[in-house]
């Protein structure tokens, strides 16, 4: 055996390992606070870099489901407008109906052309309340509904508008129809009858495209939650084995502590050799 005043290999080799088993123990308490096997690009640059790409991903389609979101919401309030409307041009047709009726005095007709023109009057509220988020479906207007369909804004799910108001290709009643004579009541009953399948051919397609928007909505949620489940897999630490890791190097720390001490007191045993 032999021993150096100058230097102490035994202590130089302890504190070596002492330090490995340190860092080793920085890097599984950082794991256990953060919940992370790699927090940062230092400890895995691959990782972290695929890590924060589909991070993005995830993040944006947040915005793909609100706009999905907001344009289903729209198109359902045109869908509950253009119910009513349909409601109301079949109580229009059974006033019109009965204004045919050649044998009804004057009172009772002036009080169903009353009542149709009431009605009539309230298809104009309904498709101009027709509202959310500033758009309408069901008014004079032409612009069709699009939502964002993928992450990059790259393609859109359209919903064509579908024009329910007086007057227009689906309604065919006019703004001034009137049931006064028993002519004008033939004229709405068959112009009424036009109306009434336009309306439920054009409620048909607002309510395709709900359904559109909503599997689509499904589907990004879904796809949101696998990419979420993946950017875990990749850097989600394990804490029970991070746990159990913990442990074994604080023990391992301890021990390098206690031979780094034995390893300098190796001078005081030179010390002895010359009493």
């Amino acid at each position: 055996m032999s021993f150096s005043v100058n230097t102490n290999a035994g202590a130089l080799i302890a504190l070596q390992n002492l330090s490995t088993t340190q860092s080793q123990l920085q890097t599984t308490q950082n794991r256990i606070n953060t919940g992370l096997k790699v927090s940062s690009a230092k400890d895995n640059a691959a990782i972290f870099g695929i890590a924060q790409n589909q991070r993005a991903t995830s993040q944006a389609l947040n915005s793909v489901i609100s706009s999905l979101q907001r344009g289903q919401s729209t198109v359902d309030v045109a869908l509950s407008a253009g119910s009513t409307v349909s409601d109301l041009l079949n109580q229009m047709k059974e006033k019109a109906l009965a204004a045919v009726d050649v044998t009804l005095d004057t009172t009772s007709r002036a009080a169903l052309n009353n009542e149709f023109i009431s009605l009539r009057n309230q298809i104009t509220t309904v498709t101009s309340n027709a509202v959310f988020n500033g758009a309408n479906l069901i008014d004079g207007g032409t612009t069709q509904l699009q939502a964002l369909a993928n992450d990059s804004g790259s393609q859109v799910i359209s919903v064509a508008h579908q024009s329910l108001t007086l007057g227009g290709a689906n309604v065919t009643v006019a703004a001034a129809a009137s049931i006064g004579t028993t002519a004008a009541a033939s004229i709405q009953i068959a112009a009424l009858n036009a109306s009434i399948a336009n309306v439920s051919s054009a409620l048909g397609k607002l309510g395709t495209g709900s359904k559109a928007l909503g599997s689509h909505q499904t589907f990004i949620t879904n796809l949101q939650n696998t990419i979420d489940v993946g950017v875990g897999n990749l850097v989600d630490a394990d804490l029970a084995k991070e746990s159990a890791n913990l442990q074994a190097l604080q023990t391992k720390q301890q021990l390098g502590i206690q031979a780094l001490s034995i390893a300098n007191q190796s001078s005081s045993i030179l010390l002895g050799l010359f009493k």
